[in-house]
C-alpha cells in the first residue's frame, strides 16, 4: 500500500517540498537520510572514535560486527544478483568487504579467529533484517548496500587513519583491510559512477520512498550497535588514549567529519 503524502512528508520537510521532492534516487536517499546521518554523527560511539578515544577490544569487537553484516549482505546481494534492481549495483570485486574483515580478524584474534568470535544481539538484529530484505524485498537490498559502501568510501576512509593512529596499526595496513578498496582507483569517480547507476534503476516513487525508509532503517541498525559497543567499553578498564585525533580538525571545520564527508560522497 501507498505511503501517504503526511507520511513520507517528513522525510523531506513540509508537504509543499516533498511535493517539489527530487526524482533521482541518489538525491532522494542524501535529502531524505540527513536526520538519520545527524544522529549518527551525534552519537558517544562516533565522537569518541573521531578523538582517537577507541579502545583495541572495542575496535575489535566493531570489526566482528562488520563481518556478521557484511557477510549477510553480500550473500544476499550474491543470491539476488540477477535481480533487476541489484544487476547495475553489484560490485564485488570492487565492493565486497567480507574477505578483508577475514583478514582483520585474523590479525586480531589469530588463526582459529572463526572459533573465538560471536555475533552480538544487535548485529544478529542487523543481519536478520538484511537476509529477510533478500527473501522478500531485494530491491531494498540497495539501501543497505548504498548505505554501508559509500560511507565506507567516503567517511570511512578518515575513520580509517583515526583507527591507524590511534591503535598504533602497522603501516601495511594490518588490522584496517576492511577500508582498503584495492580494486577502485579513484573512489570520486567510482561513487559518481554508483550514484548514476543508481539514478538509472527502473524504479516507481513508491520503491523510492521505500529505499529512502530502509536506508534510514540501516542507520538505525548501526547506531544499535554503536550503543551496545558503548555499553561494553563502559565495563572494560580504561586505556591510555595517546595519539587521538580531535573531532573534526580541531579548528571547528565540521568538513574534516567523516560523517560529514559521507554526506558529501553520497
Amino acid at each position: 500500500m501507498s505511503a501517504g503524502i503526511g507520511e513520507t512528508a517528513g522525510l523531506y520537510g513540509t508537504e509543499e517540498e516533498y511535493m517539489c521532492r527530487p526524482t533521482d534516487l541518489s538525491e532522494l536517499l542524501k535529502e531524505g537520510t540527513k536526520d538519520s546521518h545527524y544522529q549518527a554523527e551525534n552519537t558517544k560511539f562516533v565522537k569518541d572514535f573521531l578523538k582517537g578515544r577507541i579502545q583495541r577490544e572495542i575496535f575489535k569487537l566493531a570489526t566482528v560486527a562488520l563481518y556478521f553484516t557484511y557477510s549477510a549482505l553480500e550473500e544476499e546481494l550474491e543470491r539476488n544478483k540477477e535481480d533487476p534492481a541489484i544487476v547495475p549495483l553489484y560490485f564485488p570485486q570492487e565492493l565486497h568487504r567480507k574477505e578483508a574483515l577475514i583478514r582483520d580478524l585474523g590479525y586480531f584474534y589469530g588463526d582459529d579467529w572463526e572459533e573465538t568470535i560471536e555475533c552480538s544481539e544487535a548485529a544478529r538484529s542487523y543481519v536478520r533484517r538484511i537476509q529477510q530484505l533478500g527473501q522478500t524485498r531485494p530491491e531494498l537490498l540497495v539501501a543497505h548496500a548504498y548505505t554501508r559502501y559509500m560511507g565506507d568510501l567516503s567517511g570511512g576512509q578518515i575513520l580509517r587513519k583515526v583507527a591507524q593512529r590511534a591503535l598504533h596499526l602497522p603501516p601495511t595496513g594490518e588490522g584496517i583491510q576492511f577500508y582498503l578498496f584495492d580494486n577502485v582507483t579513484n573512489a570520486q569517480q567510482f561513487k559518481q559512477l554508483y550514484r548514476a547507476r543508481l539514478n538509472a534503476l527502473d524504479l516507481d516513487m513508491e520503491t523510492k520512498e521505500s529505499i529512502v525508509q530502509e536506508a534510514n532503517q540501516a542507520f538505525h541498525f548501526n547506531m544499535q550497535v554503536f550503543e551496545e559497543l558503548d555499553k561494553i567499553a563502559a565495563a572494560l578498564p580504561e586505556e591510555a588514549q595517546d595519539g587521538g585525533l580531535p573531532v573534526h580538525d580541531g579548528k571547528g571545520d565540521i568538513r574534516k567529519c567523516p560523517y560529514y564527508a559521507a554526506q558529501q560522497g553520497y
